[in-house]
């Protein structure tokens, strides 16, 4: 069995959304909306049914986008998100089982972690970037700077308390890829179909992240 790290995935943003669709007609306006802000690249969840139909929308109708599944909690999963059409997958959390069937498909995958033996486990098996969640209660700044000195090698997207107003001081450290958040989209934006308003929160982000604001 080969291992694929999936040490940096290809989109540009280091901020990513993390996206609830509650209808399949969202999905496409969304992603439309986040590219117009300068964001590259979906987290769809599949906390609601719609996620899975959402994810196959965008990847059909907007491949300048790259569309990865979210909330992936069992290995039976990553069969039906790579049928969706997903790029790559995150989890709130692992199982050796998870990442095996990930590392079996071939797709890349940021797994959740919390502690350093979590850490090391997902390291062992090939991974190098992972997601911290949630990140807040895991201890925020203050546990990726610890986590930096024995386990340098490894990078995070933090998630989970992560705002527009504190998403720079995570993007400061050196072992943070990227940012993930659910402010840029709103379910009751996404509801009322303020594709507009989505674009400003994606802007905002970009901006603040680029240095231009």
């Amino acid at each position: 069995m080969s291992t694929t790290a999936f040490s940096r995935p290809a989109f540009q943003s280091r901020v990513v959304p993390v996206i609830v669709i509650t209808d399949v007609a969202q999905a496409v306006p969304m992603a439309h909306a986040l590219l117009e802000g300068g964001v590259d690249v979906m987290e769809i969840t599949l906390r609601h049914s719609a996620g899975l139909p959402a994810i196959a929308a965008v990847a059909k109708a907007v491949p300048e986008m790259h569309v990865g599944a979210g909330t992936v909690t069992r290995a039976s999963e990553v069969q039906s998100v790579i049928d969706a059409g997903a790029t790559f997958a995150l989890s709130p959390g692992m199982s050796v089982d998870i990442l095996k069937q990930a590392i079996d498909k071939a797709l890349p995958f940021v797994p959740g972690v919390m502690t350093p033996s979590e850490v090391m486990v997902a390291r062992e098996l090939g991974f190098s970037l992972m997601k911290l969640f949630p990140a807040t209660q895991a201890g925020g700044l203050g546990m990726l700077k610890a986590l930096a000195g024995p386990l340098g090698d490894v990078q995070f997207c933090p998630t989970g308390g992560v705002s527009l107003d504190n998403m720079n001081d995570f993007l400061a450290l050196s072992n943070v890829a990227m940012v993930g958040g659910s402010w840029l989209t709103p379910v009751a934006l996404a509801e009322q179909g303020d594709w507009a308003g989505i674009t400003r929160l994606a802007r905002e982000a970009t901006d603040r992240a680029t240095g231009r604001a």
